[in-house]
């Protein structure tokens, strides 16, 4: 018996072919959630997050020159402070990393090595970092020597902590990058000092060193991983290496890197090893709801949802030791 439309509007839908719920949960192991806004972590939870890791040293995005180790410490302070107030009023879990980047060269930078262990005991205290070697700095370069000391000694702790680190790698477009994106003292501000490695290879550089660091150390492959992932880099790492390899999905405009880079490492390594964060950082463009949507995004682009899973919420979870 036909219906009363007068168009064709299509057979209905076989009993039990409707698609599944969207209802992969997801763990964040890097953003600068005490830049972010209360609306912002409340998206987190109607989103279906579970856990969230600040980033503690945010010196590196603020407008002040130089950087002293009480700055840095008081960031961290004040991280934790702020990580205790938003278990309180939100729904998934906010944990801390805390570190030293290289963004910008940190004055006594020994002082902060000396009490770090102490933070690490901190049951906040989830990850060390993000900290890695970096190309450019903000205003006051850091000359690679005494970036290596500096991550060299946050990869002992790691070892002798047993904390996974969140690695940062070079790789955006420092100083040309559309205001609309960025606040004016951010990207867009043009003060940063000259590269010190090359810009075409930075990113690949920077990872050789840090695993060079590591081995030093003897911090294994397993407990780093090398974020804001880049073609550059991705097969080398995926490879020759345990390290897992993090894609920051936020800022697209920023690092040229979406979903579609997700699913095609997916494609050609498989997913055991590797993370979706978001990087998500309040001084410029963000979407608080970037994870789901990636989630969605990588099932429109047929990604097993196992491997979805995986990438955003399993393999985050062994990584932080939260499994």
């Amino acid at each position: 018996m036909s219906g009363p439309t007068k168009r064709p509007i299509g057979d209905p839908p076989e009993a039990g072919a409707a698609p599944d719920p969207v209802d992969i949960p997801w763990i964040d192991i890097h953003q600068h959630t005490q830049s972010l806004t209360w609306n912002d972590r409340e998206k987190f939870d109607l989103s279906g997050g579970q856990a969230a890791v600040a980033i503690a040293a945010g010196y590196y995005w603020a407008p002040y020159r130089p950087v002293s180790s009480d700055d840095v410490r008081f960031l961290w302070d004040d991280a934790l402070r702020r990580a205790a107030a938003f278990d309180h009023r939100h729904f998934y879990d906010q944990y801390v990393a805390v570190g030293i980047h290289t963004w910008s060269r940190v004055e006594d930078a020994d002082e902060l090595l000396a009490v770090l262990p102490e933070y690490c005991e901190d049951d906040r205290v989830i990850a060390i970092g993000e900290t890695g070697i970096e190309s450019t700095q903000h205003t006051v370069s850091w000359p690679l020597e005494g970036q290596k000391e500096v991550v060299r000694e946050q990869f002992r702790v790691a070892r002798d902590t047993d904390l996974p680190v969140l690695v940062h790698t070079p790789g955006s477009s420092k100083g040309d990058v559309d205001p609309r994106h960025v606040q004016s003292y951010e990207e867009g501000n043009r003060n940063f000092t000259d590269p010190l490695l090359s810009p075409e290879d930075a990113k690949m550089e920077a990872v050789e060193m840090d695993l060079a660091l590591a081995d030093e150390v003897g911090l294994s492959d397993e407990k780093l991983v090398i974020d804001h992932a880049g073609r550059s880099v991705r097969d080398f790492v995926l490879e020759n290496t345990g390290c897992y390899l993090a894609y920051s999905v936020s800022a697209p405009w920023l690092r040229g890197v979406d979903a579609r880079d997700v699913a095609a490492a997916i494609d050609a390594h498989g997913s055991d090893r590797i993370v979706v964060d978001t990087d998500l950082i309040g001084a410029m463009d963000n979407d608080p709801f970037v994870m789901k949507r990636t989630i969605l995004d990588l099932l429109r682009l047929g990604v097993d949802r196992e491997d979805v899973s995986r990438v955003v919420y399993e393999n985050p979870r062994e990584i932080l030791g939260l499994a």
